[in-house]
């Protein structure tokens, strides 16, 4: 299969950037040094990739990516890093010895949940400066006290800094040390061996936890490579041109459906320059110097991969050193097995 077999829009992945941000990381954190995170990309053929790289702990946001991750036997070590109040199904996952789960914990009622679900290992996820889920630094101690009574393992805490992941270069080490602070003081207070923390924004300033949990690092977006400049661009969304105008626009045939756009619109490349983008089309600006007709292939560059990359079945999977092409070959398709909660 080449590229002009593939039916647009459609996810692809230049492998070769992808495989260079896959070493980038493993180089500054190896082995259990990073729990990668699939919610940036939703694949257990991509999470096994990076199995190869000596990666075999991970992190999750859903119900749906811990059992997907377990059932393709990846179950080494998964944390939901993320509160749910239904642990019923991770509990039927741990009860049949098919993979160790932890889960987030940040109140009583998450705690309840927990036990009532049949799990056994949690962390206390503290609130370090972003206001999302977490508990008060100071309540830490007593959470995990309160889950200790209950039965459960409480084997350290967790605290995500995303209010930091796209601070300027300079200033961001101290921000983000302060964040940790909270964080260090907290897991002072529950104890246990893993202070769990961090992403792609702040892989190379935060040395304070036990591992990184960084996602967004394999595929990358236009939004997050300024903040992360060692990472490439390795998600692209192939496109068919459906329509040119004498007045000097073009449309595409993928839209608000094919693209995460909290972050922005995404980036047309070599072709022109984004109007808008609506439902199912992109419309933009056609270069004098690059004419385009009606069938030609584009390649787009999300804003942001861990929605873009949910709103898809598949990615394609191609090694493309010179670029994207009709004739750039895919040497094989990745399953988006992990979509849905």
């Amino acid at each position: 299969m080449k590229l002009a077999d593939v039916q647009t829009p459609a996810l692809v992945v230049d492998h070769g950037a992808f495989e260079q941000n896959v070493q980038t990381m493993a180089a500054a954190h190896p082995g259990p040094r990073l729990r990668p995170h699939v919610k940036a990309f939703k694949s257990t053929a991509l999470a096994r990739e990076l199995v190869e790289a000596g990666h075999t702990t991970f992190c999750c946001a859903t119900v749906r990516e811990v059992e997907g991750m377990a059932a393709a036997g990846l179950g080494t070590d998964l944390l939901l890093a993320n509160e749910v109040l239904d642990c019923s199904r991770l509990g039927e996952i741990v009860h049949a010895g098919a993979a160790r789960i932890t889960v987030a914990i940040d109140s009583p009622e998450t705690i309840d949940a927990a036990a009532r679900g049949g799990i056994r290992e949690v962390l206390v996820d503290v609130s370090v400066g972003m206001p999302r889920c977490g508990c008060e630094p100071d309540d830490a101690g007593e959470l995990a006290d309160l889950a200790r009574s209950r039965g459960l393992e409480v084997r350290g805490v967790m605290g995500y800094e995303g209010h930091l992941m796209r601070e300027p270069a300079e200033g961001k080490g101290a921000a983000v040390e302060a964040s940790m602070k909270l964080l260090l003081a907290a897991h002072a207070a529950v104890g246990g061996d893993v202070v769990s923390g961090g992403g792609t924004g702040t892989y190379d300033c935060n040395p304070w936890v036990t591992e990184i949990q960084a996602g967004s690092y394999t595929l990358m977006d236009t939004e997050y490579v300024p903040h992360a400049p060692a990472f490439r661009n390795a998600l692209y969304v192939w496109t068919t041109v459906i329509s040119v105008n004498p007045g000097g626009w073009a449309v595409l045939d993928a839209g608000l459906k094919a693209f995460g756009m909290d972050h922005g619109n995404p980036k047309v490349l070599d072709a022109g320059d984004l109007w808008f983008v609506s439902d199912e089309h992109i419309t933009f600006g056609v270069r004098e110097d690059r004419p385009v007709r009606v069938g030609d292939k584009v390649a787009v560059l999300p804003a942001h991969v861990d929605p873009t990359v949910a709103l898809h079945e598949r990615m394609f999977v191609v090694a493309a050193p010179e670029g994207l092409g009709p004739a750039t070959a895919v040497t094989s398709v990745w399953p988006v097995d992990l979509r849905n909660w």
